[in-house]
């Protein structure tokens, strides 16, 4: 069996540092916006080479305060993409503003600058481009539009953390930078933890309060706010973890080559993700695009190869958004990513050899 994710492996290597960890926050009694907390709010915000890191309870919630923190609210039109994990959306409609779905780069996955531009309205507030699979989108392009029209940015980084765009980490580049830390994530932690990320004072402090009901002194509450503090245990995990990242990025990016190599000597008929040549890539997914895509799936898993389908229906086309009354059809792009993608097995510690049985297993399917 090769699993889609080995998070046991990674384990086994760390136990005996997350196990001092851990202890110290039980010795501590610091269990809520402990030490262990703020010191990788410095060191998570160092890494995204940003002045600010904001602990919260998940990457979701960092959508979801990140959105209170810019004053978007009822009737506020958010552009966003459909192909993505569903919080990117459903924080939008929680915040009582409207997704606005654009199509995307066929390529990369990521948001069509050219479709967000089309999309822009005297309501437009914002735009959400998710930087999908760990490579970034096109944030000069982005970042043109929404300074044209005075929009705010929100990086939806949660799959990419350390990825980079022309030497830019990503989250550091638009307003916010909103960051996930659950067990898949490149960075992950042993439960659920976020943290949003800025180069802007006045927003980290609001999302700060924010984050503790709208108060930052204790039964004094200025804002209408949220409890969504990340972990202590949650941050010493992460702390310990932070130090391998690096590591673990080169190992997905070396694999990454290794299943480029191999693909394209077998023959198959799939297609390997594309990189832009300004970005660093890290890999959260492998993704291809693969004729008989869902033939394939049972294929790998009958040989007993994990992969997964991220994501099989975009967004506008799902039963929660059925009001804004898009129909198949209205973003080709998005629909036949849906139809067509696949991700391999992708972690740092996956061998050469579990390499070549999958890609063998592939071009069986085909052969």
């Amino acid at each position: 069996m090769i699993p889609i994710l080995d998070l046991k492996t990674q384990y086994d290597q760390l136990r005996d540092e997350i196990a001092v960890a851990l202890q110290g926050v039980l010795d501590s009694g610091a269990f809520v916006l402990g030490p262990d907390v703020k010191a990788l709010e410095r060191e998570v915000a160092d890494y995204c080479r940003c002045r600010y890191g904001v602990g919260v309870a998940s990457g979701t919630d960092a959508l979801r305060l990140s959105l209170a923190a810019l004053d978007i609210g009822a009737g506020d039109e958010v552009i966003t993409t459909p192909f993505t994990f569903v919080a990117t959306a459903n924080t939008i409609s929680h915040s009582g503003g409207r997704p606005v779905f654009v199509d995307i780069d066929p390529l990369t996955y990521n948001l069509d600058p050219d479709a967000v531009a089309a999309a822009v309205t005297p309501r437009t507030r914002a735009i959400v481009p998710v930087h999908l699979y760990g490579q970034p989108a096109d944030m000069d392009a982005i970042m043109a539009i929404a300074e044209r029209h005075g929009l705010a940015v929100i990086e939806d980084a949660a799959q990419a953390i350390g990825a980079e765009y022309k030497g830019q980490r990503a989250g550091s580049i638009g307003h916010v930078g909103c960051l996930s830390f659950y067990p898949t994530k490149n960075l992950g932690a042993y439960g659920d933890a976020g943290m949003v990320v800025t180069n802007d004072a006045a927003l980290a402090d609001k999302l700060d309060v924010l984050r503790r009901q709208g108060g930052k002194t204790k039964y004094y509450h200025q804002v209408l706010g949220f409890n969504s503090r990340l972990d202590t245990m949650q941050a010493a995990i992460l702390r310990v973890k932070l130090r391998h990242l690096e590591r673990w990025q080169e190992g997905r990016r070396a694999a990454a080559q290794r299943y480029d190599a191999l693909l394209a000597a077998s023959g198959a008929p799939v297609t390997p993700p594309y990189v832009r040549p300004d970005v660093r890539h890290v890999y959260h997914q492998y993704t291809v695009r693969a004729p008989q895509r869902d033939a394939l799936v049972e294929h790998l898993q009958q040989r007993g190869i994990g992969v997964m389908i991220y994501y099989p229906l975009p967004l506008h086309l799902q039963g929660l958004y059925a009001d804004l009354g898009m129909a198949e059809g209205a973003l080709p792009h998005a629909e036949a990513a849906g139809r067509e993608v696949l991700s391999l097995p992708m972690f740092p510690e996956l061998t050469e050899e579990q390499q070549q049985e999958i890609v063998a297993a592939v071009a069986e399917f085909y052969g």
